[in-house]
């Protein structure tokens, strides 16, 4: 990445006595590479509505709606999105973007997708803030059977998580949680030089499209035997999964076997269908 994408950003925060703010994880994306792949993949085929999240500068809603039919850029800070309305006065105007100045983490993405005319299909897209990401992928599990799919910048660590297969040190209970809503796969990978200010760690774009049926409801009795599962790493499920449900240690026994899992092993052997047929064992 040259220096002038960033400085081009950096000029642009001076200019208006702004500066990259880090209570909200400010890190604008600057490889446009980089944003054009995310919005090829957010935006295929053509058409169809887009959430973005955190639109900061615009340098990935540019892109976006080239190529989708709406776009609703979400963006919290109150100093950028006056200049997302003077950059994007046109397509404001057209009736082809609508800018909310709000924090992702709180609005209703559905709602937002919806009002926008709803066609399809729906996609949430965004370089999500590090220190909200896993509020971020909760909610976007959460309405995992509403969307089409999403596609996250996320810090690497993060990506490798979500794609870590069972039995890995990366594998745990995020894994579990996304790959019971949606496949997971890796768009990219992006060096820290790709934003402005340089982060400390590298990215990676994830690609999550929807499952349907979901491999696994989210119901209260699946986290509870994911969190439980990996709360306790080094145990076996034997331990960990003492008094589950408040079964006894016979009765847990006797639900695991039938449900296919053997006690004997770690919770990070398990696959997301496994943790499902022993949560259904106490739903029955």
């Amino acid at each position: 990445m040259s220096s002038s994408a960033s400085g081009s950003v950096a000029e642009r925060l001076r200019v208006r006595g702004l500066a990259p703010k880090k209570r909200f994880g400010q890190n604008f994306l600057v490889d446009e590479e980089a944003s054009r792949r995310i919005a090829e993949a957010a935006a295929a085929p053509g058409g169809g509505t887009v959430l973005e999240i955190g639109a900061g500068l615009g340098a990935l809603t540019r892109p976006l709606l080239a190529r989708a039919g709406k776009v609703v850029a979400v963006e919290r800070d109150r100093d950028l999105a006056p200049i997302l309305r003077e950059d994007f006065q046109a397509p404001v105007e057209e009736g082809r973007l609508e800018i909310l100045e709000a924090d992702a983490a709180q609005v209703d993405w559905l709602a937002a997708l919806a009002s926008a005319g709803g066609a399809r299909p729906w996609v949430i897209a965004g370089n999500l803030p590090y220190q909200i990401t896993g509020r971020l992928l909760e909610r976007a599990t959460e309405v995992a059977d509403d969307i089409d799919r999403a596609v996250f910048m996320v810090q690497l660590e993060v990506a490798e998580r979500l794609l870590a297969p069972p039995g890995g040190d990366a594998y745990g209970a995020l894994t579990v949680f996304v790959r019971a809503a949606f496949e997971v796969k890796r768009l990219l990978t992006a060096r820290a030089g790709a934003f402005y200010p340089r982060p400390a760690v590298d990215s990676a774009v994830v690609v999550l499209t929807s499952i349907r049926p979901r491999r696994a409801n989210e119901t209260e009795a699946f986290r509870l035997a994911v969190r439980a599962a990996f709360g306790a790493r080094r145990k076996t499920l034997r331990n960990a999964w003492r008094g589950i449900y408040g079964w006894s240690a016979e009765e847990l026994a006797s639900h695991a076997q039938e449900a296919g899992i053997s006690l004997d092993v770690r919770g990070e052997t398990l696959d997301v269908e496994d943790f499902a047929r022993l949560a259904a064992r106490y739903s029955r």
